[in-house]
C-alpha cells in the first residue's frame, strides 16, 4: 500500500483555500472519504496531514479541510483565538465554509461522494459537530477534544431539528475548556435531536490529548498517550461501523 497526499485548491466566498487529499495510490475505484477539520492553530507541523496519511493506509481517502485560507497558519498559541474567533462568532459562516470543504472533497476522483464522514480536533471538533447539526450529507462525525457548545439560537445558523449523522465525542474529563455542565448540555442537545450519539471521556486527561504538538499543560492542554491511543481505536471502530462493507487492510 502506498499512501500519497496532494494539495487541493478551492474557494469559498472569495477566499482562496488549500486542502489536502490523502489516498492509497495502489487502490482502484472510489473510496469512503474522511474529512479532517484542523485545530485552532492550523499550524505548519502537519498533524492533520499525518492523520490523513494514517487513514489512507487504512484504505480510506482523507481530506484535510482549510478553514482560515491558503497560507494562513498560527505560529504561536496566542494566534489561535484571533484565527478562530470570526467563525465562533458566526456559526452560519462556519457551516458554509465546512460545506465548501465537503464539496471540494466530493469532487476528487478517488472519493466516493456517497460515503463520507468527518473528524475534527479542538476547534475542528466544533466544526464537525456543526456539520452534523446542519444535517450535511455525512454518515458520521467524530470530535477529538472539541468544543461542544451549540450555536446561539439567535444566530443565523439553521440547525436541523433532527441530526441524521452518527456522532462520536472523545473528551478529556479535565478539559478546562469543556466543563461537565457543557458535556451534560451537549448530551441533552443530541438526545433532543434524536441523534445516534456516544461519548467517551478519559479521566485525568486535559484538552488536546491526541496531539503531541499541543502539549502545553500550563494552558490546560496536554498530550496523553493512553487517551491518544484509545481514542484512535474508538475512531477505527466507529468508521468500521459507518462503512461495514469495506474490508480495509491494516
Amino acid at each position: 500500500m502506498t499512501a500519497q497526499i496532494r494539495s487541493v485548491d478551492y474557494t469559498h466566498e472569495g477566499d482562496a483555500l488549500e486542502g489536502s487529499l490523502a489516498w492509497d495510490g495502489s487502490a482502484t475505484g472510489e473510496r469512503p472519504c474522511i474529512l479532517i477539520a484542523h485545530d485552532a492553530m492550523k499550524s505548519r507541523a502537519g498533524f492533520e496531514q499525518d492523520r490523513a496519511l494514517q487513514l489512507a493506509r487504512m484504505g480510506y481517502c482523507a481530506f484535510v479541510l482549510d478553514l482560515y485560507g491558503k497560507g494562513v497558519h498560527g505560529a504561536q498559541p496566542e494566534d489561535a483565538l484571533p484565527l478562530m474567533k470570526p467563525f465562533q462568532e458566526d456559526r452560519a459562516l462556519l457551516a458554509r465554509r465546512m460545506a465548501a470543504g465537503l464539496e471540494a472533497a466530493r469532487r476528487q476522483p478517488e472519493v466516493d461522494a456517497t460515503r463520507l464522514a468527518a473528524i475534527g480536533y479542538c476547534f475542528g471538533g466544533l466544526c464537525v459537530l456543526d456539520l452534523a447539526r446542519s444535517a450535511a450529507p455525512v454518515q458520521g462525525v467524530a470530535s477529538f477534544h472539541g468544543i461542544l457548545s451549540p450555536p446561539d439560537p439567535a444566530s443565523d445558523f439553521v440547525a436541523s431539528e433532527r441530526i441524521p449523522a452518527r456522532v462520536l465525542v472523545l473528551h478529556g474529563w479535565d478539559d478546562p475548556y469543556v466543563p461537565p455542565e457543557q458535556v451534560e448540555a451537549f448530551a441533552s442537545e443530541m438526545t433532543r435531536a434524536e441523534a445516534d450519539w456516544q461519548l467517551l471521556a478519559f479521566g485525568r486527561t486535559l484538552h488536546g490529548f491526541s496531539n503531541p504538538n499541543a502539549n502545553r499543560p500550563e494552558t490546560g492542554s496536554a498530550w496523553e498517550p493512553k487517551a491518544d491511543r484509545r481514542s484512535w481505536r474508538a475512531l477505527e471502530g466507529f468508521l468500521e461501523e459507518l462503512f461495514p462493507e469495506e474490508l480495509l487492510p491494516e
